[in-house]
């Protein structure tokens, strides 16, 4: 089963859990969301990517330039770990984490969660890569990612329990679109997936595939 045919699956699966008024605010907020141009205005390949320095889940600082003196670097930006739908995509990119190391490339992933969450969600699904907190989600404005959740939708996810404005260390509203980048060593997008339907994700046969067309 492909990532995103999990998704889907999993979604089809929670819809008929959520209450009628509530999936009418989710899709209206998605609907906007789309109908915005936010995907594309986001970053896409043949851009420099904008370089950045965050703090890892275990204390570290993590430069894009210290990771591309490695190598190329697969770029991920996730909503928190209280989605559901991240945590199925970062397992998949666990799962798939060696083969990308095999091309020589290292996946790092940004959040605007706080390190400590972060560190959680690192040890809960035994991540090998980086985890890094973008807090205030500076690094997603420059890549084009970032947008404001409307007020109803924020009411909805602090009515389920999700406490944004703790775990994203007092930026509550703020979040990126689910976008997966691979940048070429000399900084160069080469391969850019950027969606506002945070159900949706790159597949990691793409992002492989495009880590083998850099050979």
């Amino acid at each position: 089963m492909t990532l995103n045919a999990e998704l889907r699956s999993f979604y089809e699966a929670r819809q008929q859990q959520i209450p009628a008024e509530v999936r009418a605010v989710m899709n209206r907020a998605g609907q906007e969301l789309a109908a915005s141009g936010q995907a594309e205005r986001a970053l896409a390949a043949g851009a420099r990517a904008p370089r950045f320095t965050l703090a890892s889940a275990t204390g570290r600082t993590v430069s894009l330039d210290a990771l591309l003196a490695d190598g190329p670097v697969v770029l991920t930006f996730y909503r928190g770990a209280w989605c559901p739908y991240c945590n199925i995509a970062l397992r998949s990119l666990q799962q798939h984490h060696a083969d990308i190391t095999a091309r020589g490339a290292r996946l790092v992933a940004v959040s605007p969660q706080i390190p400590d969450e972060s560190l959680s969600l690192t040890e809960k699904h035994e991540l090998a890569f980086d985890v890094l907190s973008d807090i205030g989600s500076d690094t997603a404005k420059q890549y084009g990612l970032a947008f404001d959740l409307p007020d109803d939708l924020a009411a909805v996810y602090e009515k389920l329990g999700f406490d944004l404005q703790r775990v994203n260390g007092g930026h509550p509203r703020t979040l990126p679109l689910p976008a997966t980048y691979v940048i070429d060593r000399d900084g160069t997008i080469r391969w850019a997936f950027a969606d506002t339907d945070y159900t949706a994700r790159a597949e990691p046969a793409d992002i492989l595939a495009a880590l083998d067309a850099l050979a």
